[in-house]
């Protein structure tokens, strides 16, 4: 009896102890501005200014390809969400225009934030990869 007890209570220990790669005890430093690679399955276009820039005070600041963007951001373990409140709205080539629209509408998505290998990973709420951002 008592070895049954102190296998049971071992491994609900080990249980506890297991980490997921979303924890909520995870601290992000997102502060710093950090370069669009890739939005939804797609990689940016090679020397676009897509960036976001993560301030102080939960400022977000950014380049969605063409045109500036600003607004605030909400960072709580790994949750993250990005609320884009305006923009500049001038008119570029094409490929950056669909490429802004792609960004426009996965910033407002985000849900989750991993960071792995230098990259920082932003999904949706099914999971899904948004972006993928590299600091600058």
């Amino acid at each position: 009896m008592i070895k049954k007890f102190a296998l049971m209570a071992g491994a609900l220990a080990l249980v506890g102890c297991q980490s997921s790669p979303y924890s909520d005890a995870v601290e992000f430093n997102l502060l710093g501005s950090w370069h669009i690679e890739q939005v939804k399955d797609r990689p940016v276009i090679d020397y676009s200014p897509a960036k976001l820039v993560f301030e102080e005070g939960n400022k977000l600041l950014g380049n969605n390809s063409c045109n500036n963007f600003f607004g605030s951001f909400e960072l709580q373990g790994n949750q993250l969400l990005l609320t884009p409140s305006g923009t500049t709205r001038k008119a570029c080539v094409d490929a950056l225009m669909d490429q802004e629209a792609r960004v426009a509408d996965a910033l407002p998505r985000v849900r989750k934030l991993d960071e792995a290998e230098g990259k920082l990973r932003l999904f949706d709420s099914e999971g899904k990869v948004l972006l993928i951002l590299s600091r600058l």
